[in-house]
Order: C-alpha cells, then structure tokens, then sequence
C-alpha cells in the first residue's frame, strides 16, 4: 500500500511544479543559456580579448632555431686514363637567433590599439548583454499582451452572446425587433474572428519567445492587479540625456574608436621612422669532406641591428592621409552614435512618463466604462436603451481593458529601453519587474 501512496504524492508533486507558472527571470535565464545571437557575442568576447595579446607579440623578443644535414655526392673526372673517383661529404648546421625590438614605434602604436580592441570588445558584449535584455523583456509581454487581447475577445463574445440569446428572445415574445437580433449576430461573428486572429497572433508572439529561449516556455506568469508603475528616477529628462550621451554603450565603443583611428595615424608614420634591434646568435657548423678531412665551427654573435627608410614611393604618405581620414570619419560616427543615444533617451522617458499618465487615465475608463455597461444593460431591461446601446458598452469596456493592459506593458518596457539607453540597464532591473508579476 506504501508504494502506491508514495507514486501518487511524487505524481502529484511533479503535476504541480509542471503547472507552475514561468516569471520572467527564469526566462532570462533560459535566454543566457540558449540565446545564439547572446552565445555569439560571448565567443565575439573571448576572440577580441586576444588582441592585446596579439599586440603585444611586436615588443617581445622573437627566438627562432633553424638547422640542417646535408649529404653530397660528387664525382671527380680525370683526363688522364684513370677511373673516376667519387667524393661523399657531409654537413650539419644549427644556429639560435634572438631578436628584441628596441625601438619600433610602429610595434609600440599595435600594442596600444590591441587595448583598446579589448575594451571596444568589452563595451559591445556589455550591448548585447542590455539587448538580451530588452529582447527577452518584449517578448515575454509581448506574449501576455497576446493573451491578455485573446482573454478579452473570449469574454467579449460570451457576453455579446448572452446578448444574442436575449435578443432573440424578446423577438420571440414580441419586446423587440430582429434588427436587435441581426446587430447582435454580427458583433458575434466579427468577435469570432478577432478571436482566432488572436489566437493565431498568440502563437506567433510564443515562438518569438521560443526562439530567443530555444524551448517552449509554458505558461507564464501576469502583472499583478492594479500594480503600480514606478516614475523613472531620477525624475529630470536631462540626467537620462545626460548619461546616455556619456554612458551608453555604442557611444563608448565609438569613443574607443576614435582613439584606435589616433594609433593607426601614428601607426602609419612610423613608416618614416628607423627601427633599431637587438640581435643575438650562436651557431654550430660541421662538414666530413671523404678523405680530406672534417671541421667543426662553432660561432656566437650579439649587436644593434639598425634600419633607416628613405623612400617607398609615397605609400607611407598615402597611408598617413587615409588614417587621417578615417579618423575624421570615427569623429562622426562617434557624434552620430551620441546624438542617437540622447534621443533614445528621450524617446524612452517620453514613453514612461506618458504611459504612466496613459495608465492612470485608463484605469478611471475603465471604472466609468464599467458603470456605463451596468447602466445600458439595466436601460435595456426596462426599455429605455436597445441593444446596439449594451453592445457598444461591452466593446467599450474590453478595449479600455486591453488598452490598459498594453500601456502598463510599454510602459514597463520603455523604463528598461531608458536604462539601456543611459549604459545602467542590468539583471537586477529585471528582478524588479519580476516583483509585479504573480504566478
């Protein structure tokens, strides 16, 4: 009897976690595993973080060890009447050389620029982290706003056909006529096919999800009732501008940009520069010659080795006014990126601050249309309002329900688009909206 008992409560436990709604930190967390654009920008990471060390190679000293063994045979022809005589030899060599850059402006500028491509990289995956973000956010209500407009159209055909059915029968009994019947008839069948276009909308906004979290997501849980939106903090338009000018992400990449632009001009002046070095080798050479004999060679050299250029056909001035122009061009893509970012900033704030008012004006719609709904169904029993008047109540009342529904939405969603814009967008962020969320 024991097993059985214990099968039903592990079945039933195992029933109640499946039904367990999913919040929207968990799908967060799904995302961070499974989201491919996500796991390209890590591997972008890991590769660009190997820059400096690339740029660093040029200081360091390069060692090489080179060698070989060769075996010649050689025949000696005579004039005279003797045979020929062949002659077998043998060689080996093996030589170490050392060089250490002293002075290679040229080296020293690609070490700088590799910082700073490790930093650039650092500064887009912190971008594509905020992105992840927003990208989970609006999906993930993207999917309840979907449900919410599919629940709305469900309970809005049920009442129009209560309405139906109520037409009808003040036609049978003679209180009204079959115009109130037809009215009737057709917001039932367009509520019908608004209902399966939602239906069909909600699948597509669950693969959207689906694809970013790389499996079904289930059920997922709800804003709270009548939750309560934060005001954005702080409260000046001009602090967000303020530090999406200075922090956001794509501005900072460009910021590095343009000093990578700054090494690559020096970069290419060097190209008039000498470059001087310390060479080092030690050599071993030894050769068996037949019967001539062999010889071993041993050799150790250390000194300054020194280049100076004198002309390469204007290539290096060519190179210089390319790299000028192509930090002029950084200059502007960096002001450009700037400027995107303030207006973000605005636009975001400008979204929060009139979806919050929008939120605050639906909620009182809603309560007057509410009262209004009860007003016209309670004229209609007495006689007093028709039916087109009750119908047009309820498609009042749904669509302030799911107008409402979808200004909390952007509201919430414009909050995190401002934080991104001003570089402060993070998980933790997140965990506060999950806080409005119930299961």
């Amino acid at each position: 009897m024991r097993k059985p008992l214990i099968a039903t409560l592990l079945a039933s436990a195992f029933f109640s976690l499946q039904a367990q709604a999913t919040d929207l930190l968990q799908v967060y967390k799904d995302a961070l595993a499974n989201d491919a654009t996500f796991a390209s920008a890590r591997s972008a990471l890991s590769a660009g973080q190997e820059k400096y060390v690339q740029g660093r190679s040029g200081l360091l000293p390069t060692i090489g060890l080179s060698g070989s063994d060769i075996r010649t045979n050689s025949t000696l022809q005579s004039d005279l009447p003797v045979p020929d005589r062949s002659v077998t030899s043998y060689s080996n060599s093996v030589s170490l050389s050392l060089s250490q850059p002293l002075f290679r402006w040229a080296n020293w500028q690609q070490y700088e620029q590799g910082k700073l491509s490790v930093a650039i990289s650092e500064a887009q995956f912190a971008q594509a982290s905020q992105d992840l973000i927003l990208r989970v956010a609006q999906a993930y209500f993207d999917v309840l706003a979907s449900q919410d407009t599919l629940e709305t159209l469900k309970a809005q055909k049920t009442a129009i056909s209560e309405q139906l059915a109520s037409a009808k029968r003040n036609f049978e009994v003679g209180t009204a006529t079959i115009t109130d019947t037809h009215e009737a008839q057709a917001r039932y069948d367009l509520a019908t096919a608004q209902e399966l276009a939602a239906q069909s909308d909600l699948e597509v906004k669950k693969s959207a999800l689906q694809q970013i979290i790389g499996k079904p997501a289930g059920a997922l849980s709800t804003l709270k009732p009548a939750v309560k939106l934060a005001s954005p903090d702080p409260v000046g338009i001009n602090d967000w501008v303020s530090a999406a000018e200075k922090q956001n992400y794509g501005v900072t990449a460009s910021e590095l940009s343009v000093e990578i632009a700054k090494r690559t001009i020096q970069l290419n002046r060097a190209g008039h520069y000498p470059t001087v070095d310390l060479v080092a080798s030690s050599g071993r050479s030894s050769s068996v010659a037949g019967a001539s004999g062999s010889g071993v060679s041993k050799s150790n050299s250390i000194g300054i080795q020194w280049a100076v250029p004198i002309f390469s056909g204007f290539a290096v001035d060519s190179r210089v006014k390319e790299a000028i122009a192509l930090e002029e061009k950084a200059r502007n893509d960096l002001e450009a990126n700037r400027r995107a970012a303030a207006l973000g900033a605005r636009q975001a704030y400008a979204g929060v601050t009139s979806g919050l008012a929008q939120v605050k004006a639906y909620e009182a719609a809603e309560i007057s249309s509410q009262s209004a709904l009860e007003s016209n169904k309670l004229g209609y029993q007495v006689g007093v309002r028709i039916n087109i008047d009750v119908l047009n109540a309820q498609q009042q009342l749904y669509t302030t329900r799911q107008n409402l529904a979808k200004a909390r939405y952007d509201t919430i969603l414009n909050g995190l688009r401002l934080k991104a814009a001003a570089g402060s967008l993070k998980e933790a962020d997140l965990n506060e909206i999950n806080t409005l969320l119930q299961q």
